[in-house]
């Protein structure tokens, strides 16, 4: 075990290198530039040059590549273009409130998805299971960004109840800022609950006519035994890789649906730092990205070696 984890952090090297490579490239190719955009539209093409090489933007992007590069190895992710903030600050005010949201995301859709999809395997072909399946395939459908809109007209604009925008302040009042997080981890949790709840229900369905099954059945045990102890754990391995995936996936939905709520998580810096052309921001928040993306792949696989010994790593 402590030599697949250590091959896998070593493989998540050249993976991050890439990203950060590939960042790079991109944020340089897209049109605009840091200094015009830090300056305004109606600056002097003297005060955008002398701007240029305060930024360090005139010098040869070969070198610029190898001072990011040494800088991020170094554990420094640099200064803001255009704040000329430490990027390090505004990333640890950030990444709580994108943490908190996929966390919550993650185990809505975990608490709801897993016993919506046992419901319906077990009621396969009834009415219970036509409306789970609708209601599944309707989540599939709606964009985040859309149902966080009407989460937004109904609980905070028609009802009243829940706050439209903001994030709280986590830091000092973290009970109270857990009512900024409900709409926005609702938006995200039931979308994952929609694909959790399909993929259980498949999984299951797969188990429900295994002998294994039929005599636990025979044996007496109680209808809830077996659907927990064997139907279920049987099944928990693509219900553990779709969970993986989706943990994945809600890191990046959070930029939209912090946008929607006006969140001050990594989503909305992300999104700042692109408008204003922030070359070294993008970098930093992005490599912050792809080893969320590495560290939870790894934990999936981790997870299927607890769940099923058989399997060696």
């Amino acid at each position: 075990m402590f030599k697949y984890l250590l091959r896998r952090l070593l493989l998540a090297i050249p993976i991050l290198l890439a990203v950060f490579t590939l960042v790079f490239v991109v944020v340089r190719i897209i049109p605009g530039d840091p200094a015009e955009v830090a300056l305004g539209d109606y600056a002097s093409r003297e005060a955008v040059e002398a701007l240029r090489e305060r930024m360090g933007l005139n010098e040869p992007l070969i070198v610029q590549y190898l001072n990011s590069l040494g800088d991020l190895l170094r554990g420094d992710l640099g200064e803001s273009l255009i704040s000329s903030k430490p990027i390090s600050e505004q990333i640890a005010y950030a990444l709580p409130y994108t943490l908190e949201l996929t966390f919550a995301a993650v185990l809505l859709g975990i608490a709801l998805g897993v016993p919506l999809g046992m419901v319906t395997a077990v009621n396969r072909n009834n009415l219970v299971d036509y409306v789970g399946r609708i209601v599944s395939l309707v989540g599939l459908s709606v964009p985040a960004f859309y149902f966080g809109i009407l989460l937004i007209l109904v609980f905070a604009v028609e009802l009243g109840m829940l706050p439209a925008v903001g994030g709280g302040n986590i830091q000092e009042e973290p009970i109270a800022s857990l009512r900024y997080l409900v709409l926005p981890a609702l938006t995200l949790g039931l979308i994952m609950t929609a694909s959790i709840t399909r993929l259980t229900r498949s999984a299951m369905l797969n188990v429900l006519n295994e002998d294994y099954v039929r005599t636990a059945r025979a044996k007496g045990l109680r209808e809830r035994v077996v659907l927990l102890k064997h139907v279920l754990r049987s099944a928990l391995l693509p219900i553990v890789s779709v969970i993986g995936f989706w943990a994945a996936v809600l890191i990046g939905d959070s930029v939209l649906t912090e946008v929607v709520f006006a969140r001050p998580g990594l989503g909305k810096m992300l999104v700042g730092a692109t408008l204003q052309r922030d070359y070294t921001a993008l970098q930093s928040i992005m490599v912050i990205y792809a080893a969320f993306v590495v560290v939870i792949n790894l934990i999936t696989d981790l997870t299927y070696g607890v769940l099923d010994p058989r399997i060696s790593h």
